[in-house]
C-alpha cells in the first residue's frame, strides 16, 4: 500500500542560528589585522622600495 497521500504531523526541525563573534575573537582579529599592515609595510620599505625613499 503506497502512503502517498497520508498527511504526517511532524513536528519542524530547529533551525540552526549563525554563529556570532565573540568580542574577544573580534578583538584578537583586529589586532593581528594591525600587526600584519605593520610588517607589509616594514617589508615594503625593507625589500621593495627604492633606496633613495629614506
Amino acid at each position: 500500500m503506497s502512503d502517498d497521500n497520508i498527511i504526517k504531523f511532524r513536528r519542524p526541525k530547529p533551525k540552526k542560528e549563525p554563529k556570532t563573534i565573540t568580542r574577544g575573537t573580534r578583538r584578537a582579529l583586529i589586532w593581528l589585522a594591525i600587526i600584519g599592515a605593520v610588517g607589509l609595510v616594514w617589508a615594503y620599505f625593507q625589500f621593495i622600495s627604492p633606496p633613495n625613499l629614506t
